[in-house]
């Protein structure tokens, strides 16, 4: 038993201070959300939870069953190799040169990543020194920031606004960002905001990075993830790509193995050596179980890529099906499982976020969440069936907030 003294006691005999650089990490914006959502389901609400971004089914079977076979393999038991098994690079370089028609060496030019997160919150602390400058999109994926706060670096943001596709706009990055600037975060098709890049876009960002001496750090996490017809562009594709940087590419979405945690940086030489360079010092590399079942993954029947892809092609037609029912305009996304949306007039997007959960108890991701530029949207997640994502558009539209 622990009385209520135990309780009050110090957790330390003397105080605990973090480093500098902790206190200048980024607030986590959407620990906020979840405690929102959190609050009105454990009131007893029915919430449509459209906030997040985590795949809602589960990894296809077959990968399962490698998993299971391989964890039963002594090989695996012991320490895998410190870059990981040459058969799962093999497959990720085999995957690229089917799907992208991308050349890669698995042992130069593929390093395998605890998940994508690891690699991108890596590669700041790996390029940049305190002081240099990392271009990053704006609205964009928050965790670039993290990687940037922890080499103590400096940010510029490129807006990605409508009127250029969501696109960043090189000849609007002043003359000292580009003296300065020594990294450059991409992702497309992009979180949050579900555009798609063109090649010409990636032609145009190879000849800016080798003008300015810019490494490129593509974040192709849902690149498998193209609707109508249309497969995703990579970075890699563009002519001197792995010239000037890298992509990042994970298993996470492409087959629902988010909680897999296996993921990949791919080209640039120098810079895959100097990922796995601190890697070594960090790691042992993935289970070797894991690593078999990816590698099944990779190489296997795609068919269950098609058939996801195909799901949340299907869900995103219902869900805007819904939405021009009660008067809510928005483009559809061309990738991606994530929407961008409008809020109406009157709203910020934390407010109207917080109307929704309140009052329709669907919850939505607040697009200032992402960056100044995320102001006015908010990001809705296709995880979830048809049938939930119409009702969270009829539950929205008994609001009258689009008439």
């Amino acid at each position: 038993m622990h009385s209520s003294e135990d309780n009050a006691r110090p957790t330390s005999a003397f105080p605990i201070v973090p480093a500098e650089v902790m206190t200048q990490l980024p607030t986590q914006f959407f620990a906020t959300l979840v405690q929102k959502v959190n609050r009105e389901i454990a009131a007893g609400h029915d919430v449509i939870n459209l906030g997040q971004g985590n795949p809602d089914t589960p990894t296809p079977g077959h990968i399962v069953s490698a998993l299971q076979e391989a964890a039963a393999n002594p090989l695996y038991h012991k320490y895998s190799p410190f870059t990981g098994f040459a058969f799962l690079k093999e497959a990720i370089a085999k995957r690229y040169l089917e799907d992208y028609g991308v050349e890669l060496d698995p042992e130069k030019e593929v390093a395998i990543l605890f998940g994508g997160k690891t690699g991108l919150v890596q590669l700041p602390q790996i390029l940049l020194n305190p002081g240099d400058l990392c271009l990053v999109p704006d609205p964009g994926y928050p965790d670039y920031w993290s990687g940037v706060a922890l080499a103590k670096a400096e940010m510029s943001f490129m807006p990605l606004l409508a009127d250029n596709a969501f696109l960043p706009d090189y000849g609007r990055i002043s003359q000292a960002d580009r003296a300065r600037a020594k990294l450059m975060f991409l992702n497309y098709p992009n979180n949050p905001t579900s555009a798609v890049a063109p090649l010409s876009f990636y032609e145009d960002t190879v000849r800016f990075a080798r003008e300015n001496g810019i490494v490129v750090a593509s974040d192709f996490a849902y690149g498998a993830i193209g609707f109508d017809g249309e497969r995703p562009v990579s970075f890699l594709q563009a002519p001197g790509a792995k010239e000037v940087g890298i992509e990042f590419y994970t298993l996470s979405k492409t087959y629902n193995m988010a909680g897999w945690r296996v993921g990949f940086a791919l080209g640039n030489r120098d810079v895959i050596s100097l990922i796995n360079n601190l890697q070594d010092h960090i790691y042992v590399s993935l289970f070797g179980g894991i690593q078999a079942a990816a590698a099944a993954a990779l190489t296997s029947s795609q068919d269950c890529v098609q058939e996801l892809v195909q799901r949340y092609e299907s869900r995103r037609n219902a869900f805007f099906d819904g939405l021009g029912r009660i008067g809510w305009t928005a483009e559809k996304p061309g990738g991606s499982f994530f929407s961008w949306l409008p809020v109406p007039n009157g709203f910020t997007s934390e407010s109207f976020a917080d109307l929704l959960l309140k009052d329709a108890k669907v919850a939505v991701a607040p697009g200032i969440g992402f960056g100044r530029h995320g102001e006015g949207y908010v990001r809705v997640g296709l995880l979830t069936s048809e049938e939930r994502l119409q009702e969270a558009a009829e539950r929205i539209g008994r609001l009258n907030l689009f008439v």
